[in-house]
C-alpha cells in the first residue's frame, strides 16, 4: 500500500490563513474568495501575489475591474508593495464611455471575448505565472450570453490556468442582484469572507486535499494589510507546570484561600461596583511581581491612567512593575476588537513573552467584544480559560454584579460553572457605616475557610481582619450580632 504523500504547498502571504488552512493554499489548484464588497477579497489576493515575489516566484495579476494603477495604489496604502508584479489590465477603460462602441449586429460578448481570450493565452505563455490572481471572476458574465456559458467558460478559463502550472486565487462579487453559488463548484476550495455582528470573519468550508481548522476565524483590515486571527482551539494546546498555590502575598487572604490560588486555574472575584475587585485581583499581580514572574493584566473598563493612580496611591507600584517587564497592562477598546483577535494578543503574551498569570479586568466590558448575549460570552471564555489552564497559567476573571447590598449572587455573567475558585467581596452595613467583606463561596483544588472577614484598601494596601463569626446574615447586607454573643453582652 503507498503511504499518503503530503501534498506541496504554498503560503498565502497570511500567517494566520496559512495556519487554518494547515499550512496554505495546495499547488496547481484554483480557490475561490467569496464575500459581499468591501470585506477584503482583492487585500487577501495582493499578500497571496506579493508572497510570491518575496520567494522569486512570477505573478500575475489580472484585473477585471479595477485599473492597475487604483490596484497598486490601494495596496500601498495598506502597506502591500505590489513591485515585480505583472498585470493584465483588462478593467474597463475610459474609452469605453468615450468612444461608440455600441455593437449593431454582434452581441458584446461575441465581440470581446475572443480579444481576452488572446490577452490570457499570450500572458501566460509569455510568463509562465507560478501564482495567478482574478479579480473578480463574475465580470466574465459579461462575456458569455448565460449562466451556462458563463460557467463553461469559468470552467475552461481555471483549467486553463491551473494546466499550465499555475496556482490560481480568484474572487467574486456575491450580491443578492449576483450570486456566485455556482461559482463554488469550479474551485478546489472556497474562502469565504462576511461581515458578521462579531465583526468581519474568514472561513473556510471547502478545501479539497486536506482538512482545515473549523470555526468562524475573524479577519481584521490594518495599515499592515489583512490580519487573521484563527478561532482557539484550547485542547490543541497543553504544557507542564508544578501544581503549586499563588499567594496574595496578605495573610489573611491566603488563610481564607488555604494557601493562594493555585496555578492553572481559573478564578473569578465577583462583587458590585466599587468594593475593590481589581484591587484584590491587582495584588495577585503585585505578589508575582515580587516573586519575579510576569502578568497580564487586559483593562475593558478602566482607563491605563486611572488604574495606575488609584494603585499607586496605595502602595502598589504599577509604573515600576511595568517598567520591569513583570506587568504587562493593554488598555482594551472592546467595541473594535474581536474575541479571535483578543485570544491571539493573550496568546502572543503567554507563549512568545512567558505570562503566568492573566487578569481579564472585567467580563462586563469583554462581552461587548463578543456582541453575541451571554451564550457567546461563555463559548469564548470557556475556550479562553481552558486554553490558559492547559498552559498552566494562572487566570483572574473580574465579574461585576448589579447590587451593591444585598440579594447576593455568585457572579452576574453565569460564568460560575467556568471557575474553579470564586472570590466574592461584598458591601455590608455595619452601625449605620457601609464596610466591605471577603469571603469565598468555591475552591476546587483544597479545602478553604468558609467564613467572612472585614476587607479594606488603605493607604498601605489591603487590610483584610479576623473571621466575622459574630455576626449573621452579612450577604443580606444589614448583619445581626449571633444569639451567643448577645448573650454574652447581657450578662
Amino acid at each position: 500500500m503507498t503511504p499518503d504523500v503530503e501534498p506541496s504547498r504554498i503560503s498565502t502571504g497570511v500567517d494566520g490563513l496559512d495556519s487554518i488552512l494547515h499550512g496554505g493554499l495546495i499547488t496547481g489548484r484554483s480557490y475561490l474568495v467569496r464575500g459581499p464588497p468591501g470585506t477584503g477579497k482583492t487585500i487577501l489576493g495582493a499578500h497571496f501575489l506579493k508572497e510570491g515575489v518575496e520567494r522569486g516566484e512570477t505573478v500575475l495579476f489580472i484585473n477585471l475591474e479595477e485599473s492597475e494603477s487604483d490596484v497598486r495604489q490601494n495596496a500601498a496604502s495598506l502597506g502591500i508593495d505590489l513591485s515585480g508584479v505583472d498585470f493584465l489590465d483588462l478593467s474597463p477603460s475610459a474609452n469605453v464611455f468615450a468612444d461608440d462602441l455600441s455593437y449593431d449586429i454582434f452581441a458584446s460578448s461575441d465581440v470581446e471575448k475572443e480579444p481576452f481570450t488572446d490577452s490570457v493565452t499570450d500572458a501566460i505563455t509569455d510568463l509562465e505565472p507560478d501564482r495567478v490572481f482574478v479579480d473578480p471572476i463574475t465580470q466574465l458574465r459579461f462575456l458569455t450570453t448565460d449562466t451556462h456559458q458563463f460557467r463553461k467558460q469559468a470552467i475552461g478559463f481555471m483549467e486553463y490556468l491551473t494546466s499550465q502550472g499555475a496556482t490560481v486565487l480568484f474572487t467574486s462579487q456575491n450580491t443578492s442582484d449576483t450570486p456566485d453559488d455556482d461559482l463554488q463548484f469550479l474551485s478546489d476550495g472556497t474562502i469565504e469572507l462576511a461581515t458578521a455582528e462579531m465583526g468581519p470573519t474568514i472561513d473556510v468550508p471547502k478545501f479539497r486535499g486536506s482538512d482545515t481548522e473549523t470555526g468562524t476565524h475573524a479577519i481584521s483590515i490594518t495599515d499592515e494589510g489583512a490580519v487573521v486571527y484563527p478561532e482557539l482551539k484550547p485542547l490543541e494546546y497543553s504544557r507542564t507546570f508544578a501544581s503549586e498555590s499563588i499567594p496574595s502575598g496578605v495573610s489573611e487572604i491566603d488563610d481564607l484561600l488555604n494557601g493562594g490560588l493555585e496555578r492553572g486555574t481559573v478564578s473569578v472575584i465577583s462583587g458590585p461596583t466599587g468594593v475593590g475587585k481589581t484591587t484584590l485581583g491587582t495584588q495577585f499581580i503585585k505578589s508575582a511581581a515580587e516573586r519575579g514572574e510576569h502578568s497580564v493584566l487586559y483593562l475593558f473598563e478602566e482607563s491605563y491612567f486611572t488604574f495606575r493612580e488609584r494603585n499607586e496611591s496605595i502602595g502598589v507600584p504599577i509604573t515600576e512593575m511595568a517598567e520591569s517587564g513583570s506587568l504587562h497592562i493593554r488598555e482594551m477598546e472592546p467595541l473594535h476588537l474581536s474575541p479571535q483577535e483578543f485570544a491571539h494578543h493573550v496568546r502572543t503574551q503567554v507563549e512568545e513573552h512567558g505570562a503566568e498569570l492573566v487578569m481579564i479586568d472585567g467580563i462586563n466590558g469583554f462581552q461587548l467584544s463578543v456582541q453575541g448575549g451571554k451564550d457567546a460570552l461563555i463559548k469564548k471564555l470557556h475556550a479562553l480559560g481552558r486554553y490558559l489552564k492547559n498552559m498552566g497559567v494562572t487566570v483572574i476573571f473580574v465579574d461585576e454584579h448589579q447590587h451593591v447590598t444585598g440579594e447576593f449572587s455568585a457572579t452576574n455573567s453565569g460564568v460560575s460553572y467556568l471557575a474553579d475558585n470564586i472570590v466574592f467581596l461584598q458591601h455590608v452595613e455595619l452601625d449605620g457605616t457601609l464596610e466591605k467583606v471577603i469571603g469565598v463561596l468555591k475552591k476546587r483544588t483544597t479545602q478553604f475557610e468558609r467564613t467572612l472577614r472585614k476587607f479594606e484598601i488603605t493607604d498601605e494596601g489591603l487590610v483584610v481582619g479576623s473571621p466575622m463569626t459574630d455576626l449573621r446574615g452579612i450577604l443580606s447586607g444589614s448583619p445581626e450580632t449571633t444569639a451567643s454573643t448577645q448573650t454574652s453582652s447581657d450578662e
